[in-house]
C-alpha cells in the first residue's frame, strides 16, 4: 500500500483534529471547524467525514448542535485503519522503468528497495495510532 495519497493525508489530518479533543462525543466538531483548523477545503472535509462515518471511524449528528467525533478512543484507531479506506491494498509505487516493466521475474535495480519501503510504510501505519500521532504532533 505504498501509494499514500492526498485523500489519506487529509483524512488523517481531520481525524487527528478530532483525536486532539477526544471526549467520547461530548464535544462535536463541524466540517467547517476541522477544515479551518487544518487549512483544508470544507467541501473535501465534509465528504471525508461522510466516508469516515460509513467506515465506522467517526460518528455524527445533524443539526445546529450537531457535528462529528471519533467513534473509538484514539489509541484504538491506527493510521492503517484510516488509510485503508482510501488506498487499494496491494497497490505499489510505480517502477521508474514504467508500468509492467518490472516484476519479481524481471526486477529493476530499485525493485527490492521499493518493496522494503512499502513494508516499512505499512508497518508504520499499523503500529501507530491516532493517540501516538497526536502526541508526536503536539510535542
Amino acid at each position: 500500500m505504498l501509494k499514500y495519497g492526498k485523500t489519506s493525508q487529509n483524512a488523517i489530518m481531520a481525524l487527528c483534529y478530532l483525536a486532539e479533543g477526544f471526549d467520547n462525543g461530548v464535544t462535536r466538531h463541524t466540517s467547517r471547524d476541522i477544515a479551518t483548523n487544518r487549512n483544508l477545503p470544507q467541501p473535501i472535509v465534509a465528504k471525508l467525514l461522510v466516508l469516515l462515518s460509513q467506515a465506522g471511524l467517526v460518528l455524527g449528528t445533524p443539526g445546529p448542535k450537531g457535528g462529528y467525533w471519533l467513534a473509538r478512543d484514539p489509541q484504538d484507531i491506527t493510521l492503517y485503519d484510516i488509510v485503508s479506506h482510501f488506498e487499494r491494498d496491494g497497490e505499489r509505487i510505480s517502477c521508474p522503468k514504467g508500468i509492467g516493466k518490472c516484476d519479481e521475474s524481471n526486477p529493476c535495480a530499485l525493485h527490492q528497495k521499493l518493496i522494503d519501503l512499502d513494508h516499512q510504510l505499512v508497518d508504520f501505519l499499523h503500529e501507530n495510532t491516532l493517540e501516538a500521532f497526536v502526541e508526536t504532533v503536539s510535542s
